[in-house]
């Protein structure tokens, strides 16, 4: 006999405790063990008015944009409906049954009003980081670094070619990302170079490809993680190409020593960080061993001699070819004195063009011109120190660890499911990655730190 549910009158009162229907388990039960934001209304105090109506709290939206972050739910229209509904969600960001989630425009008015001016986002991240130092998750002797590109949100369809006069002063195009994009080319330098496609709603945004894919609008997120558990030390968002992300390095590394004193001793890297320029800031300027591949241009695959296979001698200032004839960077003195560095930071050596008229070896040497000539980098002693470095067993470890970063990328896409920005603007780009480098660190720290007790590591800076 089928059994039926009798009485449905409404209980008038019911005994009812949030926290007993968390499972002490759940992930967020760790993190907010380890997320403290009692410092953030601090922080905030002075870009929040003093009068009008009270604000909605920041540590709530903060709590909720962690939620987002954790699971994956990108839009925060969508992320209302869940905290209103989701009892772990609720206890997590102090909410009671009878307490009204904030409206999803809250949002954006903090985003583009307190947020950005007082740069909260990099503020949270900060105090995660400090709180890594303090859990012992971060030792500081190793670092590596490497980016990620990120589709913006932005169409080709709705773009241009770089070379097309734009008005941006048109009431059509006017938004938050154009208006950012129009304050980026009063800073830009005169002869920049121009992209092959601008996009009109995310100007910003890179036109890049990936080898062998299609041509997309992209953002870079940068990561600088320590090697020891895989924390994010610092995050920066830049445009899609090469250079930028050679800079950014160099910023995270300042940013890194100047607020929590960190000051690795390796940094690793691929060989897009193998620059001439980049390798002698860090082995010069910051006393950093360089755990990257040199990039080298300078290997011929015609059949002709390469560069590697002229001798240097640093007494006579001087490359011998395989001929054993001399290539030097001046064969007369000048009345008035000359560098001789190009603008590529290289010295140029030439050989003799009667040493090299008379060589049997002029056909493997340089058969298409009457001399032969080496661009040598004036940071070549830097790019010779890392090739040594190459070649030690702790070199091959390092190229192990690098592939933490690469993990972090991979969770940051397939799990996180950030492959495509849903703001715009390089600020808006600079927002995602930082709450989702947030939510990474505070995912990883729960993890770790639920296995065994915190233990006091480097002290962070107050």
């Amino acid at each position: 006999m089928m059994g039926s549910r009798n009485g449905v009158q409404q209980k008038l009162f019911y005994s009812f405790n949030l926290d007993d229907h968390v499972p002490e388990d759940h992930l967020l039960r760790a993190i907010d063990r380890c997320l403290d934001l009692s410092q953030l209304r601090g922080h905030l105090a002075k870009y929040t008015s003093h009068t009008g109506r009270p604000s909605v709290a920041p540590e709530l939206m903060i709590r909720m944009l962690v939620v987002g972050y954790c699971y994956g739910i990108r839009s925060e229209r969508r992320l209302c409906e869940e905290v209103h509904l989701n009892l772990a969600y609720r206890w997590f960001c102090r909410l009671g049954l009878e307490d009204a989630v904030p409206d999803h425009s809250t949002f954006s008015k903090n985003r583009h009003g307190r947020f950005r001016k007082s740069e909260a986002f990099r503020f949270v991240f900060d105090e995660v980081v400090r709180t890594c130092m303090r859990a012992g998750l971060i030792k500081a002797e190793g670092f590596a670094v490497d980016a990620s590109v990120v589709s913006a949100d932005a169409r080709v369809q709705r773009s241009v070619s770089g070379q097309t006069e734009v008005d941006w002063t048109d009431p059509k195009l006017a938004s938050p990302a154009v208006q950012e994009y129009m304050r980026a080319l009063e800073l830009q330098a005169p002869g920049q170079h121009q992209p092959a496609k601008v996009s009109l709603t995310d100007p910003q945004a890179s036109w890049t490809a990936a080898p062998g894919g299609p041509a997309f609008f992209a953002y870079s997120t940068n990561y600088l993680v320590d090697t020891a558990h895989g924390v994010i030390v610092d995050v920066s968002a830049t445009s899609a190409n090469r250079a930028a992300e050679v800079e950014s390095t160099k910023a995270m590394l300042e940013r890194v020593g100047a607020r929590f004193d960190l000051n690795p001793k390796r940094l690793i890297g691929d060989t897009a960080y193998g620059t001439a320029a980049l390798l002698a800031w860090l082995i010069n300027d910051k006393a950093i061993e360089p755990h990257v591949p040199v990039w080298e241009k300078s290997e011929r695959t015609d059949g002709t001699f390469s560069k590697s296979e002229f001798q240097w001698d640093e007494q006579v200032d001087e490359y011998r070819c395989p001929g054993n004839k001399r290539l030097r960077s001046r064969w007369r003195n000048f009345a008035k004195a000359r560098s001789g560095i190009t603008k590529a930071n290289t010295i140029i050596y030439r050989s003799s063009e009667r040493d090299c008229r008379a060589c049997p070896l002029k056909t493997k040497c340089c058969p298409n011109t009457t001399t032969r000539k080496i661009a040598r980098s004036v940071h070549e002693r830097a790019r010779e120190h890392a090739r040594a470095i190459a070649a030690t067993p702790e070199y091959r470890v390092s190229r192990r660890e690098r592939k933490k970063v690469e993990m972090l990328f991979a969770h940051l896409k397939r799990i996180l499911r950030l492959d495509r920005l849903r703001l715009r603007g390089l600020s808006g780009a600079r927002d995602e990655f930082l709450l989702a480098a947030t939510a990474q660190n505070l995912r990883r720290l729960a993890k770790l730190c639920a296995l065994s007790p915190p233990t006091d590591g480097i002290g962070a800076s107050a």
